[in-house]
Parts: structure tokens; sequence; C-alpha cells
């Protein structure tokens, strides 16, 4: 049994395989074939956070895959009515994965420290693996091979890019992050980033202009996200030059695509034309969240997170 908190803890390899059994799934389903590999299991989502994308996406996928979710949020009493081991514990007995959506990374550590099930992260203040794993699953289907393609992140060196960044590192990426001081990625996860990806090609930069140059796609999310509702006219200010507009994607090459994890603040960190235009790739990106997940579900539950051979059709062996 094995949790997903960060792409840290994926390998390569393991991130081929997701990116293999996703694949099938996604073509079987748009055959109209929905394969019930995890029939009779449950997917608790635990959240302290609203969701769109991670609820409807985790909970449309295991319905496709024959399986049911139970969505519980502070009603549940997670670190209130009880500790926050006791309610794992208690928790990890009726269902066969956990997925939480948290404010505090450390939540979800100490969820899965007692848990007897998989406890993936579906959004952290430190890292979101899931958002990543569908991105990165994205470009895969633009690009074929993502090996020394760029992926550039303009904007808050934050939980997802922090994931991107992790993931680009894994399958052979670059990965440049451009930032305004105060905004870029702290040295701990500068430190955890060498020792994961040593020989990844890294670059963090303050020049927007210069960042996107051999930019593969360009990507960017909110200035300011959930609780930091405060720091939002600051923000504004510090990233008013990072702006994904026509401007600055005329800067990149002309079949860079453009990628947003969504939801966009349209006119803020990116206009309408480039969300809205023939290179934005957001939508695929969004659906992706979905296949990738049940991709990974099926991976998790499965193989156990780990390299067995996966049965998706009774009788056939997965090559």
């Amino acid at each position: 049994m094995r949790s997903i908190l960060t792409l840290a803890e994926i390998s390569q390899a393991e991130i081929e395989q997701i990116f293999t059994v996703t694949t099938e799934l996604k073509t079987k389903l748009l055959r109209g074939d929905r394969e019930p590999v995890l029939q009779g299991r449950v997917l608790a989502l635990l959240f302290e956070k609203p969701s769109l994308r991670t609820r409807v996406s985790f909970e449309a996928g295991m319905a496709h895959l024959g399986g049911s979710c139970i969505y519980l949020t502070s009603d549940a009493g997670w670190g209130r009515r009880e500790s926050n081991g006791d309610f794992a514990k208690v928790l990890s007995q009726y269902v066969d994965a956990v997925v939480a959506r948290v404010y505090e990374h450390r939540s979800i550590v100490e969820l899965a420290q007692h848990s007897d099930v998989p406890v993936i992260n579906g959004l952290s203040d430190e890292a979101h693996p899931c958002q990543a794993l569908a991105d990165l699953y994205t470009l895969y289907e633009h690009f074929g091979s993502l090996t020394g393609k760029t992926l550039v992140f303009m904007g808050d060196g934050n939980n997802v890019a922090k994931s991107l960044a992790l993931g680009c590192g894994r399958v052979g990426m670059k990965f440049v992050l451009a930032a305004p001081q105060g905004y870029q990625f702290d040295q701990p996860f500068l430190d955890l980033l060498a020792k994961e990806n040593p020989k990844m090609e890294l670059t963090v930069t303050s020049d927007p202009i210069a960042a996107v140059k051999h930019a593969s796609a360009v990507y960017t999310d909110v200035w300011a996200s959930m609780g930091q509702e405060a720091e939002i006219e600051t923000r504004r200010q510090a990233f008013a030059d990072y702006q994904v507009c026509a401007q600055l994607m005329a800067n990149a090459p002309s079949n860079a695509y453009f990628m947003h994890c969504l939801p966009a603040h349209r006119g803020e960190e990116v206009t309408a034309d480039v969300l809205d235009g023939p290179r934005s790739i957001v939508i695929p990106q969004a659906a992706n969240r979905m296949h990738a997940q049940k991709g990974l579900l099926t991976w998790l539950l499965l193989a156990k997170g780990g390299s067995d051979t996966i049965f998706l059709t009774p009788g056939k062996k997965k090559k």
C-alpha cells in the first residue's frame, strides 16, 4: 500500500505506466466502453476546500470504473471531534482509497501516516500532483515524447508550479519559472528538486519575455489562490508584468501551447484572447484531469502502486 502526496513519490517508469493505463481507459471510453475494473471499490473525497474539477473528475471517473465515491466535508469532524489519527484509522476501514483536498500539507501527511488505504493528494499548499499528472499527460498527447520539451510557468512558484517542476524533471522536460523576486521557489523545494531530479534543466528568472523564448507550452495560474485573499492587491502589483497576453505569446515559438489549471481570472493572469485562442489547450487539459486520475486510481488499486501487470480486460494482459 502506498500513498501519492507529491510527484516525488512516483518514478519516471511509474508515470509511463500510469499514462499507458490512462490511454487505454480513455480510448475505451471514447468507444463507449466503460469497463468496471474498480467495481465495488469506494473512494472517499475528504475536502476542506471547494472544488469543481477535482471533485467532479474523481466522482465521474470512479463511476466510469464501476466504483463509487463518498464526499466528506467539515461535517465529518476531521481534526475536530477526534484526533486525526483516529479519524484516518476509522475512515480507512470503510473505503479503498482517500482523496484529500486540504489547506495545509501537513494535514494530508498525517492522514496518510495513519491510514490503512492509499491517500491521494487532491491539493495542498505544497503540492497538486493530480493536476500535474493530467497536465503532463495532455502534453504527452500533443507531443508524443516529452523529452527535451520546455514548460514555462508564468507566475507564483506555488503548489502547481512545484508539482509541474517535479513532474517535468521525472519525464525529461525542461522547466522555466518566471516570477518576481519573493515569489520564486523556496530553497527547501529547490533542494528537493535537485535531489529528486539532479539532471533536469531548471531556469528561474524574473524576465517573462526571455522565459518564453523556447517554450513548448506556456502555463499560468491565478495570482492569489484560496487562502491568499488578503494578498490580492499586493500580488496584482507584483505580477502585473507577468500577464500572459498576445504580446507575450508573440515572443514564444509559434507552435507553443497555452495552459491553465483553472479557474482563470480573465484579464488578470491571462487575457481572454489567449485563454480562448487557437493555442489554448485548457479544455482538453481540464478533461484530462478525469482521464489521468482514472489511470492513477486503476494503477494504484489494481497494481498496488507497483509494476505488477494490470488486467483491464478479464483474461487479457495489459502489455
